[in-house]
């Protein structure tokens, strides 16, 4: 019977997560389709494995994929520097990129916590913050008295800094 409910829990897990996951995977790889495809399947499985120590409660298990399929870039780039490097007179097919994936996982987070937010939350941070309009734009934008529009932003904030603190992120 726990098996049937670990299979259960990890195919609801893959439904949920796999989208985002992939794409994230798919960023840290540089475009490298099939071993992102491969990082997520493996990150699914220690998933599985680790049914026991998944939060169930948790608003988003994005944060702890993220982190394994990170940790799983690492490992295979390492294994992959560990050979001897090829040489020859062909052109070269990678130049290094400095290395962006703390800011993707940020990302990631970030917008983990954004979906966290009330509708109202979300569509005031949106217009004031991301569209860098004023109060007085933003309260015209939306139809709504200049006041009430302090009033969200002041809350909509104090509420993203608790959900990105609930995410292990500090404000």
């Amino acid at each position: 019977m726990r098996l049937r409910h670990e299979e259960a829990a990890v195919s609801a897990l893959y439904r949920q997560y796999h989208g985002p996951l992939l794409a994230f995977v798919v960023r840290l790889t540089a475009g490298d389709r099939q071993l992102a495809e491969d990082v997520v399947q493996e990150t699914m499985i220690r998933a599985w494995r680790s049914t026991d120590q998944l939060d169930p409660g948790a608003s988003s298990l994005m944060p702890w994929l993220a982190t394994v399929a990170r940790r799983i870039v690492i490992d295979e780039r390492r294994r992959r520097d560990a050979r001897p490097k090829e040489s020859g007179d062909g052109p070269l097919e990678s130049v290094p990129m400095p290395d962006e994936m703390e800011g993707l996982l940020h990302q990631v987070v970030v917008s983990e916590a954004l979906k966290a937010l009330s509708p109202a939350h979300r569509e005031i941070l949106n217009e004031t913050i991301l569209r860098d309009r004023s109060v007085n734009e933003a309260a015209e934008v939306l139809g709504i008295p200049v006041g009430t529009v302090k009033s969200r932003v002041y809350y909509a904030v104090r509420a993203l800094r608790i959900a990105l603190e609930e995410r292990g992120v500090t404000a």
